[in-house]
């Protein structure tokens, strides 16, 4: 499918050492996920994702039965794109392919410079211990078909109605118009978008 290089370019886009960075600087700032999408002729493919806290509400490790319901519950919704991404329904999107899974990343405070030191010895192992974290991220991928994709003139995004916790969305869409970077939040949940396909 031609649609997946399509992703692939737009995260070349910007600098591949300035997306790290933002990357890196956003990945745990709660309330904000990243969206990619682009449009390849009646295909819309998308990548989402958004800080564990923004889903369920929380980034530590499940613990509870309770928790773990939480989680299948957000997996669940973020596994069906039309529901939370609204097009026109004249443009008759379907989805041809929707995922979406919980990942958890380890985070450690960097510590190089007391590494040097040995006089600090199993007190900078037991220091080190304490300053790593954990946070967890969802992601989502979707590829959608639209018949009549002229008529998908704009997203509303319903996320934020599901997701409570969300508070805005960076999107990165490419086309064969080129790449444009926008920002949807709580306050304003509609994407133009007349002119990307």
């Amino acid at each position: 499918m031609k649609i997946l290089p399509l992703i692939a370019i737009s995260t070349l886009v910007s600098s591949p050492l300035l997306a790290e960075e933002v990357r890196q600087l956003d990945a745990h700032e709660h309330g904000v996920g990243h969206l990619d999408i682009a449009f390849d002729g009646q295909q819309v493919a998308m990548e989402l994702h958004a800080p564990g806290a923004d889903i369920v509400g929380f980034e530590y490790e499940a613990k509870t039965a309770e928790d773990r319901a939480s989680i299948d519950a957000a997996v669940a919704k973020l596994a069906q794109p039309l529901t939370l991404f609204v097009l026109p329904e004249a443009a008759e999107c379907s989805v041809v392919q929707a995922s979406a899974a919980l990942e958890s990343e380890e985070e450690h405070h960097d510590h190089d410079a007391h590494e040097d030191h040995d006089d600090h010895g199993s007190e900078h192992a037991h220091d080190h211990d304490t300053h790593a974290a954990s946070h967890s991220e969802f992601h989502a991928e979707y590829l959608l078909n639209c018949a009549d994709p002229a008529a998908a003139s704009e997203i509303t995004f319903a996320y934020f109605d599901i997701f409570p916790n969300a508070l805005e969305l960076e999107i990165q869409m490419i086309s064969e118009s080129g790449a444009t970077a926008f920002e949807v939040s709580r306050d304003n949940p509609t994407l133009d978008v007349r002119g990307m396909f």
